[in-house]
């Protein structure tokens, strides 16, 4: 179930701000407390946004990619000291291997699921806003390509559908039929998409796309929720970058496991990563307050 989220109505560079951090902390924070944390937040704000679909996505492709990207690091690092066996190979296994691709499986897999945090809250109205006078013609491509996907496939669908009505499903027949029917389909989709797109071009050249002076509507206004907001993740991003730096989040793996646990800088982390559930449970509070005094 798909349930509302109050930050994804902050104003775009809080929720690009946001994510820009979280994902710059967790490609290159290896520290194990740091990916937990980063792993563990991810999954709560993705099922927090969408669900069992979040939990299908992490059992179908997060889980199974963290296990090979393990295994692959233990069959093909040999480095560290502590030997615990030999492989077939005649090569180490290594503690310290074992570890670290680990490490690399949960930092991946956190990544993948903020990716999915951010295609939510980040729409493609968002990222014009952000970019549209900076990169105009970029912007317009990422945002129609991101727009075009969820499109593509929700009229594959329809098509499909309506193709399986008149007995021509992909599912059922020889598999020389079934290929003939998915080739039938194929087609009717390019053809809407080349119709869709002539439409498309119609449709910004009669609204003024590319003139002089052309102006934007917008909706987005920087309120005061927004300033604390903003306050708040510069905090958090120098208190991080200036323990990052001074060396207080760095961990060693090779050759041997080494590092320190510096507690208030994981606090602050943990605290980022959790802005967006802090501010969903705050508002549910506040909007259940007031309906029972109502």
């Amino acid at each position: 179930m798909k349930h509302r989220d109050t930050f994804s109505s902050f104003h775009p560079v809080i929720n690009f701000l946001y994510f820009g951090l979280v994902l710059l902390f967790t490609m290159f924070l290896m520290h194990p407390v740091s990916i937990v944390i980063s792993l563990g937040c991810s999954m709560a704000y993705a099922i927090s946004l969408n669900g069992s679909k979040a939990v299908r996505f992490s059992l179908i492709a997060v889980f199974p990619m963290m296990v090979l990207t393990a295994a692959v690091n233990v069959l093909f690092s040999h480095e560290g000291a502590t030997i615990l066996n030999y492989l077939p190979s005649g090569n180490p296994l290594t503690l310290e291997s074992i570890l670290y691709g680990a490490a690399s499986s949960v930092m991946l897999a956190s990544v993948l699921m903020w990716f999915s945090c951010y295609t939510q809250v980040m729409t493609s109205d968002k990222f014009v806003y952000l970019f549209g006078r900076i990169i105009p013609a970029l912007s317009l491509v990422l945002s129609m390509t991101l727009r075009f996907v969820p499109k593509f496939r929700a009229q594959a669908k329809v098509v499909a559908q309506a193709q399986a009505c008149v007995g021509r499903s992909v599912s059922q027949g020889s598999l020389l039929r079934r290929a003939k029917n998915g080739i039938t389909i194929l087609s009717i989709l390019i053809t809407w998409s080349l119709e869709h797109a002539i439409e498309t071009a119609d449709s910004m050249k009669s609204r003024g796309y590319g003139l002089k002076g052309r102006t934007a509507f917008s909706i987005y206004r920087f309120d005061n929720r927004d300033t604390y907001a903003l306050l708040w993740l510069l905090f958090c991003g120098s208190f991080i970058v200036s323990g990052w730096m001074a060396g207080a989040l760095q961990w060693r793996y090779y050759p041997t496991v080494d590092g320190e646990l510096a507690v208030p800088l994981q606090l602050v982390y943990l605290a980022l990563c959790v802005t967006p559930l802090i501010v969903n449970g705050w508002e549910a509070n506040t909007w259940k307050h007031s309906s029972c005094e109502t």
